[in-house]
């Protein structure tokens, strides 16, 4: 009985001979491997990972590297203070602020106390004169990203880019091809055009902070706020050796309104 189980679990050995010579001979000249084109080889390769975009045909544009409205973006997008406005608007308006307190207090305040006569008598409109120097700087800076951010704009939105060949003054100009174009304007709308409208409220807001520091400083608040008396204010001060009451007496005594002297009588 054991022997017939042993018998059912024992391997099949296959009564089939292996191929002879001949027969691999013929099945190899009458079915030959057929190649697979390289296309059909990378299709599962392709389909596995994602595949970056091939690059935009512009190897007919003339236009040298560093003149190219792409590239000029990307320049601009990572110099020094352009980078600000592109930025996210926390960081932008802290930058702003830190350049413009940092300016009013090591240069403009120091300024506007050691450069006038008595700034201790006025402290107030002194402080306001710094901060109306900080606010300036301020401006000239963020005029300045105005116009950088302005010109590269201008030239991804434009249907031509000018150019110069050799850097001589031979200005020339090339018509960007429909995907540049599609490119560039796409870059110009969506990146270029929020950073301008920021730095258009930054100045107006500027504007209204110069001319609100500025009034302030004429105002009577500040001229009025004072520590102690101004010595340079003479006015109720009597002058000493020149003008007394005695004197008054005795070379005036018709035009003094006091009692009269008693070695006048």
């Amino acid at each position: 009985m054991a022997a017939t189980v042993l018998g059912h679990f024992s391997p099949i050995t296959s009564s089939r001979s292996p191929p002879s010579r001949h027969r691999r001979f013929l099945h190899h000249n009458l079915f030959p491997k057929i190649p697979l084109p390289s296309s059909l080889i990378k299709f599962g390769a392709e389909n596995s990972e994602p595949q970056p975009p091939p690059p935009l045909p512009e190897t007919d544009c003339p236009v040298p590297p560093e003149q190219q409205p792409i590239n000029e973006y990307q320049s601009l997008s990572t110099s020094f203070p352009f980078s600000w406005a592109s930025g996210d608007l926390v960081e932008y308006s802290t930058r702003l602020f830190f350049t413009g307190a940092s300016f009013a207090f090591f240069v403009g305040l120091p300024v506007s106390w050691f450069g006038s006569v008595g700034p201790e008598y006025e402290p107030v409109k002194r402080i306001l004169a710094a901060s109306s120097s900080g606010i300036f700087v301020v401006t000239l800076a963020v005029v300045r990203m105005y116009l950088g951010w302005a010109y590269v704009g201008n030239r991804l939105l434009s249907a031509t880019v000018e150019y110069e060949e050799t850097g001589w003054y031979d200005g020339q100009v090339w018509v960007k091809t429909p995907e540049v174009l599609s490119r560039d304007r796409l870059l110009g709308s969506f990146s270029v055009k929020p950073v301008l409208a920021r730095l258009k409220n930054t100045l107006v807001i500027l504007g209204l902070s110069l001319i609100l520091v500025i009034n302030l400083g004429d105002s009577p608040i500040a001229t009025s706020y004072r520590t102690y008396k101004d010595p340079r204010d003479r006015s109720s001060l009597p002058i000493p050796g020149a003008y007394n009451d005695e004197t008054a007496r005795t070379f005036e005594p018709d035009a003094f309104c006091g009692e009269p002297s008693s070695d006048l009588l």
